[in-house]
């Protein structure tokens, strides 16, 4: 009885044995697949000489928050022109007026830093664009057939030419607007002191003027975006 105890045992253990022996090569194989899979995901990610798919998406991600930061800086500002009027008619009504000045003034200190953020949004854009074209050039630079060389290095040059004249306008509108606000700070200063020295004066004139470059200066801001997004679209697609 024993002996057949025994014998099942063995026999059971080789069963077991067998099963194992059948299921180790296809772990084998799945892992192999999963480790192959894995491999050649690394190897599309780095098989760009330059990085340029991860250089194109940063300065993709880079554009969708300069435009987020723009609207921002918009509304900032129209909601501080909108604190002017008000202003003014509570000191025309002399309702508040202290608590008037203060709410104001903290509205375009809100302003000043959303300048700021869209200054440093628009460095990190100019940066990126400079990171990609850098690294397209390089790339262009490195192939050997003369003809494809010479044909994307000029269509590169030209893509890049127009974009640094859209960046230059982009400083340029984002200083305009750094502008706009000494203006409107000094405005409410000026306010401020003639009430102090009970003089009431009217600012219709200033406001207007200012209201009247904040549109100039944001389509300024919005062709930095639309040609931003150019650059991604077309052109970048065109030489890389």
């Amino acid at each position: 009885m024993e002996m057949a105890n025994a014998f099942f045992c063995i026999c059971l253990s080789n069963k077991k044995t067998v099963i194992l022996s059948k299921k180790i090569p296809l772990i084998m194989k799945n892992t192999f697949k999963i480790f192959l899979i894995f491999f050649l995901v690394v190897s599309c990610r780095q098989n760009s000489p330059e990085k340029l798919p991860k250089l194109k998406e940063a300065f993709k991600t880079q554009i969708a928050s300069f435009e987020k930061e723009k609207e921002r800086a918009n509304k900032f500002v129209n909601e501080g022109l909108t604190g002017i009027s008000a202003l003014q008619k509570a000191i025309n009504d002399a309702a508040n007026v202290d608590k008037e000045f203060n709410r104001v003034y903290g509205m375009w200190k809100k302003v000043d830093k959303r300048v700021n953020d869209l200054n440093q949004e628009y460095q990190d854009l100019r940066s990126r664009a400079d990171e990609l074209f850098g690294a397209l050039d390089r790339q262009i630079e490195s192939l050997h057939d003369e003809k494809n060389k010479k044909d994307l290095k000029a269509a590169l040059e030209k893509s890049r030419g127009k974009y640094n004249a859209t960046l230059v306008n982009t400083e340029q509108a984002i200083q305009r607007l750094r502008t706009l606000h000494t203006e409107a700070v000094d405005i409410i200063k000026a306010l401020e002191a003639a009430v102090a020295i009970g003089q009431i004066s009217e600012i219709n004139n200033e406001l207007k003027s200012i209201e009247g470059r904040v549109d100039d200066i944001m389509k300024e801001l919005n062709t930095t975006v639309e040609e931003s997004k150019k650059v991604y679209e077309d052109r970048i697609q065109a030489v890389s």
